[in-house]
C-alpha cells in the first residue's frame, strides 16, 4: 500500500504510527527522497537536476519496495510515497517521466493494492514544516503538488482520499481505519 499526497499531509507520521499499531503485521518502506537528501544528493532547481533526482528517487523507491516485499512476504508493506510520485515533480510531465523510467501507468498502479492519499495541510493554510529539514515548498507549491499527485493516483481502483482536517489526530485515525479495512479486503494479497 502506498501513502501519498502533497507535502505536509502527514504521510510519514502516519506510516510511523501505523507501524506501531500494526507491529509485526507491517513493514514501512521509507520515503526515498528523504533518504537521498540525507545521504547528500543535491536538491537543485535546474530542470536537468530535477530529472536526475526524480530518476534516482524512482529507482531507489522501486528497489526498496522489492527488497522489503521479499524480506517480509507475510507482512503488509506500507510505502511512504510510491513510484508514481516523481511524475508530479517531473519538469516535462507524466508521459515523459514514465518513458524515461521504462515503465507505464498501469505497471506502476498495479504495484500497490491500495492508495491512501493524505491531502496536504496547506489546503487549510496550515504550516507544512513538520520537522522535515528537506522540505522547502511554500504553501502554494504544496497545494499544487497535492493537486498533481491526486490526479495521478486517483486513477488507482482502490484510491482513498484522507482529506485535510483541523485535527491531525482525527485525520490519522481516519487513515488507520481505511488501512485496516483495506487489509481485511485484500487479505494476503496486501502482504
Amino acid at each position: 500500500m502506498v501513502l501519498t499526497g502533497g507535502p505536509g499531509g502527514g504521510k510519514t507520521t502516519a506510516a510511523d504510527l501505523y507501524l506501531r499499531e500494526l507491529g509485526d503485521e507491517a513493514i514501512v518502506v521509507p520515503e526515498s527522497a528523504t533518504l537521498l537528501f540525507a545521504g547528500g544528493f543535491p536538491r537543485l532547481a535546474q530542470e536537468h537536476a530535477q530529472r536526475s533526482l526524480q530518476q534516482a528517487i524512482f529507482h531507489v523507491q522501486r528497489n526498496l519496495e522489492d527488497v522489503q516485499r521479499t524480506r517480509f512476504p507475510d507482512r503488509v508493506v506500507i510505502c511512504d510515497r510510491g513510484t508514481l510520485d516523481g511524475a508530479a515533480f517531473w519538469p516535462d510531465g507524466q508521459a515523459e517521466f514514465l518513458a524515461v523510467n521504462g515503465t507505464d501507468l498501469a505497471t506502476e498502479l498495479v504495484r500497490y493494492d491500495a492508495v491512501l492519499f493524505f491531502e496536504t495541510g496547506a489546503i487549510g493554510g496550515l504550516s507544512i514544516e513538520g520537522g522535515n529539514r528537506y522540505r522547502h515548498e511554500s504553501l502554494a507549491e504544496a497545494v499544487e503538488l497535492d493537486r498533481r499527485l491526486r490526479r495521478l493516483w486517483q486513477q488507482h481502483p482502490h484510491f482513498f482520499l484522507i482529506p485535510h482536517q483541523q485535527s491531525f489526530l482525527a485525520k490519522i485515525t481516519a487513515g488507520l481505519a481505511i488501512l485496516r479495512s483495506v487489509m481485511g479486503t485484500h487479505g494476503d494479497r496486501g502482504r
